[in-house]
């Protein structure tokens, strides 16, 4: 395993983190407050290649390995949660999850303008009573002939409200459990489709959060992604996916927390010497710098396993937990060292703090991760081949240019 990033890595680093600088933190002051979605910034992210970017060329994406939607998660994150969930959602659920399940002629479709950045996507799986017990879910999908016809309703989605494509878990089978569900890309303009925005959110307040109701929306045949019956693996596989880019996005939150607080202890003097020389405060310091250090380290692990083509369902949730704690951690040990400073919008902490605590409850609350972690410790837990894996990263494959068909040994 290679702990250096190379020159392409750095590259994508130093541009992603003078984006998040120069463009997106001044307009997230602006927009966050009055809780608006930054529309602005979708075609600077496609036009960067943010919106592919681990996407092959010939699909529309950017070309970049694993490791590199690791970074852009971090860098956009350090400006604010809001745009890295659009990137989560939008590549790590959505994409992704086209690149690995889906056919050719399903790439062709919806994965070429996606990458471009010309379409928005989401992903709906939880309902109003449905969320981390998958298996629980209400929505139907009834099949005549060529054509599914699909009822429900999902909630807490981001981008909901802003998204074209959406996809949608659907139980086909209602008395198979897990087993029975199915998943589909359905389009906003379908029939029977409707999408709102939830209002009173503790955080992300730059984000679409909403819901989508299906009213017997009619889904061609050719629009189920993978199998009948597949949903659940689907569904499972796109959480690792946004769970990698949740953990490398909290350590964003972190560096911003330690920046902050390493300056402002420097400045700060309190009984004539800086606050940085109490070790009071050297002690919430040197959690940050661990948390930080650990965290990137679980999250390089990650990025280079999917670069391997190595299923890393474990390594992933035990990312997502251990990352997203760190950072609503961070975040109140940062507001507590600027104090009063710290309590106001002028440093950007109390921001930090609330977009934090929403990442410990989705994609997997803690206490979720925590149960999962302790059962693969303890044996209960083995993770099962799936019949797509996520490819290997092939440097001459994905920027390859050429449009070709997607490689047989794969779906």
């Amino acid at each position: 395993m290679e702990f250096t990033l190379n020159e392409e890595q750095q590259m994508l680093q130093k541009t992603v983190r003078d984006f998040a600088t120069k463009e997106i933190l001044p307009l997230i002051k602006r927009h966050e407050p009055r809780h608006e979605f930054p529309h602005a910034l979708i075609p600077q992210m496609a036009e960067m290649g943010l919106l592919g970017v681990c996407i092959p060329v010939r699909y529309g994406g950017a070309g970049f390995d694993y490791i590199s939607l690791g970074i852009v998660s971090e860098a956009l994150e350090w400006a604010d949660s809001s745009v890295r969930e659009t990137l989560a959602v939008h590549v790590g659920l959505n994409s992704m999850a086209l690149f690995q399940w889906g056919t050719e002629k399903q790439k062709q479709k919806y994965l070429v303008p996606q990458s471009q950045g010309e379409k928005l996507a989401c992903f709906g799986l939880t309902e109003p009573d449905t969320g981390s017990d998958v298996a629980g879910l209400k929505s139907k999908a009834k099949r005549e002939g060529d054509v599914y016809f699909l009822s429900g309703e999902k909630t807490w989605i981001t981008l909901a409200d802003v998204a074209d494509h959406f996809l949608i878990f659907a139980k086909t089978d209602l008395s198979a459990g897990n087993k029975g569900i199915s998943a589909f890309i359905v389009e906003r303009d379908f029939s029977g489709v409707q999408t709102g925005t939830l209002e009173g959110k503790l955080g992300v307040w730059a984000s679409n959060t909403g819901w989508i109701r299906l009213d017997n929306t009619e889904v061609p045949l050719e629009n189920r992604l993978g199998e009948e019956g597949e949903g659940f693996k689907i569904a499972m596989s796109c959480l690792d996916n946004a769970r990698y880019s949740v953990a490398a996005g909290a350590m964003g939150i972190v560096r911003y927390c330690l920046d902050a607080s390493v300056a402002y202890a420097t400045e700060r003097t309190t009984f004539g010497k800086p606050i940085g020389q109490h070790q009071l405060v050297q002690q919430l310091i040197a959690k940050m710098a661990q948390s930080l250090m650990v965290g990137r380290l679980l999250t390089a692990k990650i990025g280079w396993l999917k670069n391997q083509g190595i299923r890393n369902t474990l390594e992933t949730s035990m990312a997502k937990w251990y990352n997203t704690e760190a950072a609503f951690s961070a975040a109140s040990d940062a507001i507590q060292i600027h104090g009063a400073y710290g309590y106001s919008t002028e440093y950007g902490l109390e921001r930090h703090l609330r977009n934090s605590k929403g990442a410990v409850i989705y994609e997997g609350t803690s206490q979720i991760h925590q149960v999962t972690q302790a059962q693969y410790a303890l044996g209960y837990r083995i993770d099962k081949p799936l019949r797509c894996e996520l490819p290997a990263y092939d440097a001459e494959y994905w920027q390859e240019e050429v449009s070709l068909a997607f490689p047989t040994f794969l779906c």
